[in-house]
């Protein structure tokens, strides 16, 4: 007992010493610093990522975008025949420049009333740094993950259910322009609705959120995540329902129907009477006076 008295008696005075606090300080940063690195580096890696990724998209924005949307995407407001060169893209956010380039619409060949869907310019890992750059210039809305506009995992029920919802808000918000099929129409000073046809979920939610060109920008507070996702579950239900009618003349409604009626149906409808006028039997009597 008096062993172990005398012990703990040198240890105190061992820690009572002008080096124990040195020590215990040393002590507590080592363990600290082993527990960052086991936790931290993954952050760490992910920042520098992103920072490099950043960094990566403004080279390529000064390079391809920077003539129409200034040097710090603050936009070119100079107007060239009625058309503004290039808006300020602060505030975007990522999903309208995923949507823009991803869809090749951007870069534009020259400014226009419409920026049609051409062929892709940068692959996937320059959209996305594009994507992170113009982020980086403001809040705004980001990209989709799959499971904000897919409706896998849910039952039977709850599908159709979706599709129902999404085919009334579609009907009710987006008939004017893209008609009820879907198949996109003329809009006014030379622009038009583009057809929904084959276009990728992650894109018509994309478009919902950001309202390119003419069209306008339904927000989560316009509408839920939710409801866009059912307007997508209707989009591609209708892609996929058989045409059960014959002809469907591109789903333009009654534009095209109509003209198929005046030329095909009453123009065959004339020239049907029009043969057999020249090849009716005619008389070679002479008329005798009475």
């Amino acid at each position: 007992m008096r062993v172990l008295n005398r012990t703990a008696g040198r240890l105190s005075r061992h820690r009572r010493g002008p080096l124990a606090g040195l020590a215990v300080l040393l002590l507590g940063l080592l363990i600290s610093g082993s527990l960052y690195t086991v936790f931290a580096p993954a952050q760490a890696t992910s920042q520098a990522s992103e920072t490099e990724q950043v960094a990566q998209g403004k080279e390529l924005f000064l390079a391809s975008c920077a003539f129409c949307h200034g040097k710090n995407g603050e936009g070119v407001p100079t107007v060239r025949d009625g058309y503004q060169i290039g808006p300020s893209l602060v505030g975007v956010g990522a999903a309208a420049v995923d949507f823009q380039v991803g869809t090749g619409r951007m870069p534009m060949a020259s400014p226009g009333a419409q920026a049609p869907r051409k062929k892709v310019a940068f692959n996937d890992e320059e959209v996305a740094a594009l994507a992170a750059y113009v982020a980086s210039l403001g809040p705004g809305p980001a990209i989709p993950s799959q499971s904000d506009y897919s409706i896998e995992g849910l039952s039977e029920e709850e599908r159709q259910e979706a599709i129902s919802r999404g085919g009334q808000i579609f009907l009710t918000n987006c008939t004017a322009c893209h008609n009820f099929n879907g198949a996109g129409g003329a809009m006014p000073r030379g622009g038009y609705a583009p057809t929904l046809h084959g276009v990728e979920g992650k894109y018509i939610y994309e478009a919902l959120l950001t309202g390119p060109q003419n069209m306008p920008n339904f927000s989560n507070g316009n509408l839920s995540p939710e409801e866009k996702r059912d307007v997508i579950a209707y989009l591609d239900s209708i892609q996929d329902t058989p045409e059960y009618a014959g002809f469907t003349l591109g789903g333009l409604g009654p534009v095209s129907e109509g003209m198929f009626a005046w030329l095909v149906g009453i123009g065959g409808l004339v020239g049907a009477a029009v043969w057999i006028a020249s090849h009716t039997t005619r008389s070679k009597k002479s008329k005798v006076n009475a």
